[in-house]
């Protein structure tokens, strides 16, 4: 497992960074930022289920190319508001199933993803921290800062 993080600075308060980057008050912020991840051809966004509150199951679901549903079951840690949230995944999703054991999981198993957020000067500062199985940390190296860019984007705007 290889440990990754990204930086980005966005000229926003944090509360409003949160706020758009989980996608609280309209799930498309999130999935227009997260299209880096799930490019599909047909336009179907990338989206997550769930909640993004303490202790809550969350999966985060896409369309591969043949158009099967496919994705990530994780729970959330911690969400201190505009300042802290920290992910970790426990399962794949695989069609309609759930998968928590077996081989594919074990990859993935306990990984974390923490986003953290320090406004300074109306100036935020978000912190992406990862764990990413060996096989994906290049691809996610170069998704993360096309996601964050475009995070960037939506916030300034």
């Amino acid at each position: 497992m290889k440990h990754l993080q990204f930086l980005q600075n966005i000229k926003a308060p944090a509360a409003k960074v949160y706020r758009l980057m989980l996608g609280l008050d309209n799930i498309k912020t999130y999935q227009d930022w997260t299209s880096a991840f799930n490019p599909d051809p047909d336009g179907a966004p990338g989206s997550y289920e769930g909640s993004w509150d303490k202790g809550s199951k969350i999966l985060f679901v896409g369309l591969d190319q043949d158009g099967k549903r496919g994705g990530m079951v994780s729970k959330i840690l911690e969400n201190k508001p505009a300042e802290f949230v920290s992910v970790s995944h426990y399962g794949m999703v695989d069609g309609d199933q759930e998968i928590t054991s077996g081989a594919l999981v074990e990859m993935w198993a306990g990984a974390m993803e923490n986003y953290t957020f320090k406004e300074h000067n109306g100036v935020t500062i978000v912190t992406v921290d990862l764990d990413t199985a060996d096989a994906f940390a290049e691809m996610f190296s170069e998704m993360w800062p096309k996601a964050l860019s475009r995070l960037k984007e939506i916030c300034e705007s």
